[in-house]
């Protein structure tokens, strides 16, 4: 179950990334509301997966995978460019959060 918990938390963290962006220094009201419910959620769900995983593994986890969707969001949504830098840095914290995640298993 904290698997589920920690994936929620994740979408709603790159909700709250792509809110964010949106919200021109929280000088648009509505998408400073999305970023900050979104936000709250992200945080709500990532406490329920911290009953199981390790702080530093699961903050490690969310906050990686969740840097990653952000990355690939703007590339499907907003035309932002995936050159093969951001694609090798995506395979290096993909790596990583494997790594992460074997190491806090053992």
């Amino acid at each position: 179950m904290s698997w589920l918990y920690l994936g929620i938390a994740v979408i709603f963290e790159v909700a709250v990334g792509m809110a964010a962006g949106q919200a021109q220094g929280f000088t648009k009201l509505s998408w400073t509301i999305g970023t900050l419910v979104s936000g709250a959620i992200a945080t709500f769900f990532l406490s329920l997966a911290l009953l199981t995983f390790d702080v530093g593994i699961g903050y490690a986890l969310w906050t990686s995978l969740a840097g990653v969707g952000v990355v690939i969001i703007g590339a499907l949504l907003l035309s932002q460019r995936l050159t093969w830098k951001k694609l090798l840095g995506i395979a290096v914290v993909i790596a990583g959060v494997v790594g992460l995640n074997l190491a806090g298993t053992a």
